[in-house]
């Protein structure tokens, strides 16, 4: 396996879709490292030579990610719950952020049912 950024990236897949592993790397973004980097979406993990792989990790790290971008994100949403905005407090209470509705839905950041002692609709 190829270590890139920290993460090894698996071996029997195309590149473009190997570099997807790392966090902070979509496919627009794969595709434009491998570009720069004069390196072939279609080449297998296995197949690269290391200047191609020397190539790749010097693209990649004038692109934020892994840990910096994690704590990045960490830091926002702190910032918004130091402030006591709207969106912080809902990063605080664990609900959803961006407006969807709660009453039928969001188990997903709600988390499993509670069910309250005689308490029927």
């Amino acid at each position: 396996m190829a270590r890139i950024a920290g993460v090894d990236i698996p071996n029997d897949k195309r590149v473009v879709v190997s570099l997807q592993y790392i966090y902070g790397i979509g496919e627009p973004t794969a595709k434009q490292i491998l570009k720069a980097a004069k390196v072939s979406e279609d080449t297998r993990v296995k197949n690269l030579t290391e200047d191609e792989l020397g190539r790749i990790r010097s693209e990649i790290s004038k692109v934020k990610v892994e840990g910096d971008l994690r704590r990045e994100v960490a830091l926002n949403i702190k910032r918004l719950m130091e402030i006591g905005c709207y969106r912080g407090i809902r990063h605080r209470k664990g609900l959803p952020v961006r407006g969807q509705n709660t009453r039928n839905n969001s188990r997903t950041r709600k988390g499993p049912r509670h069910t309250i002692a005689n308490h029927k609709k």
